[in-house]
This record gives structure tokens, C-alpha cells and sequence, in this order.
């Protein structure tokens, strides 16, 4: 949400809360309220519902409201690369994804530009719209989506308050992380999956296994698990952890994961009951998951 000053409107979007004036300067995301767009196109990487044959029409958005040390997507989260465009050119890639043949609008990381997000979706949009996000998100500007948004696809990284301090700058995550997902469920409802294998509405919840951490992991799934049943949401354990940026502080989290701690994650997940969703073998640990941010479609 935004609230009024008296040069424009204090950012209150995500759980920072920083009351940045993004009409005239940068807020805690390190962005303007001009969205800024590093590649727009198709993208195979998604879950197979959501990719499909053709692949999901992927809005990569710059600048974030988190601060994840081993952030695969540094270069345009906290490197702040990408293209100023206009609302306008905004919906025209909305419809150039579709034109390609997308199965889907994919926004991904978009929390911190709802505003000019929601003006360009104003009409209508060509297809189903994917909301692609780190799990870091305001309900409040969650509900501003409500009848917009067809399938959400958060993160949960962390149930473990102290993984979040220590690895995104937000200890707040679990808490913040749990009431969003759950405003997502409340709109969305139960999956549903069509007869072509695509994912037609519902929320799924991402859960990537960090080298070091399995009490985190297990405690992600025990949490999801817990909180919905079968048929409700998919969850997916992702295994493709690579090691990127500046990870001298972190050690544990300078290497892959071990196949001792990817089966003792599956083990877990089979175990806790829940029935729907996805994983990812234990060989998806690649660089070749980072897409180009090379303004491609912009």
C-alpha cells in the first residue's frame, strides 16, 4: 500500500515498511515506482504445470525486498540491472508472452511495483497471470491482486526466524511468509490442474533446500504439512542450490548439498503426508537454472 505524503506516496508494499517517497527516490527494494524490467521471455524452468511444453512467459522485475546472501539472481535484485519502461511498453510484453505462444504471464519478483503492475493489467490479460515471488509479501498488497492473480508461486525459505536474520536481513520472514501464503490460499482456493498437464489456478509453495540447514527444511515441510491438506496447495522441494556471490561468512553454504541431505529431505517429505506437488533430482544443481539477464524482451 501506499500512503500520501505531501510529494507523492510513502511505500508501505512489502514488510519493510521503509515509507520510502519512490516518486522521487529509492525505496528499501533500491527502486522507484518506475518498474524495471531485466528479461522478458520464455522460460522452461518452471515447475512442468506451469512451464508446459512452451514455456511460461517470465516479467524477471529488478530490485527486492530481501537481502538473501546466495541470491541466484543478484545481478538485477540487488545489482539493480534492468530497463526503466513505461506502463505502456509493460502490457506490450504482456502481450508479445502471449503472442509467443506462453502458456502463462509470469511476474516474477513483482511485490515492490504492484502499483504500476495492477495500472497495466487495467483490461484485461491475454493469459493466466503467475505471481512469482520470494514469500517476503504484504497481505494488504496481496489483496490489491485479488481477481487478478490466477496461480501463486511463493517461496517459504525459512520456518526458522534466526535462517531469515542471518540469511536475508529479515527475521520477520517465517511470520510474514505464513500470513501471506495463507491470503494467497484464501484467494485462489484448491489447484486445479487442467486435462493439457497445466496448472490452471492455486498456490505453489517453493521450499529450496539450503546445504547446512535440514532442520529448516524439515521444519518448511512440517509446517506445510500442517497447514493444508491434500488437494488444497502443491509444494515443491527444490534441490538446485549452486553457490553464488559472496559467501566468506557463510561456509556451510559455500558447497551443493550432499546426497546424504537430499535424502534425508525426501524421507522427510514422504513422511509428513503430503501428497501433491513436486521435486527435483538431486542432479538439478546447475548454473544453467540462471537465466540471461541480458534485457531480452524488454
Amino acid at each position: 500500500m501506499f500512503n500520501k505524503s505531501a510529494s507523492g506516496a510513502l511505500c508501505r508494499l512489502c514488510p519493510r515498511q521503509c515509507g520510502a517517497d519512490r516518486t522521487r527516490s529509492t525505496g528499501f527494494c533500491g527502486m522507484t515506482d518506475t518498474p524495471v524490467v531485466a528479461r522478458a521471455a520464455l522460460h522452461m524452468w518452471e515447475e512442468p504445470c506451469i512451464s508446459g511444453e512452451n514455456g511460461s512467459g517470465a516479467v524477471f522485475f529488478s530490485g527486492c525486498a530481501l537481502r538473501c546472501v546466495y541470491c541466484q539472481n543478484a545481478q538485477i535484485s540487488s545489482g539493480r540491472y534492468g530497463k526503466p519502461i513505461s506502463l505502456a511498453r509493460l502490457r506490450e510484453i504482456f502481450f508479445e508472452l502471449a503472442e509467443q505462444g506462453a502458456h502463462n504471464i509470469n511476474l516474477v519478483n513483482p511485490t515492490h511495483f504492484a502499483r504500476p503492475i495492477l495500472q497495466a493489467m487495467e483490461g484485461g490479460m491475454p493469459l493466466p497471470v503467475v505471481y512469482n515471488t520470494g514469500g517476503y509479501d504484504s497481505a494488504d498488497t496481496l489483496r490489491l491482486f485479488e481477481g487478478k492473480v490466477d496461480i501463486y508461486l511463493p517461496d517459504m525459505k525459512y520456518a526458522l526466524p534466526e535462517l531469515g536474520k542471518k540469511y536475508s536481513a529479515a527475521p520477520d520472514y517465517p511470520e510474514k511468509a505464513e500470513v501471506a501464503i495463507m491470503e494467497m490460499y484464501r484467494q485462489v482456493g484448491d489447484f486445479v490442474i487442467g486435462d493439457d498437464g497445466l496448472l490452471k489456478k492455486g498456490v505453489v509453495i517453493r521450499h529450496l533446500i539450503l546445504p547446512g540447514n535440514l532442520e529448516n527444511t524439515f521444519a518448511v515441510i512440517d509446517w506445510a504439512a500442517k497447514t493444508f491438506a491434500p488437494g488444497q496447495v502443491l509444494f515443491s522441494l527444490m534441490s538446485q542450490y549452486t553457490p553464488c556471490g559472496d559467501l566468506q561468512r557463510f561456509p556451510e553454504l559455500r558447497r551443493r548439498i550432499t546426497q546424504g541431505e537430499y535424502d534425508a529431505a525426501m524421507e522427510h517429505l514422504e513422511r509428513s503426508g503430503i501428497e501433491d506437488g513436486f521435486f527435483q533430482e538431486l542432479s538439478s544443481a546447475a548454473e544453467e537454472y540462471i537465466p540471461p539477464f541480458d534485457l531480452t524482451g524488454v
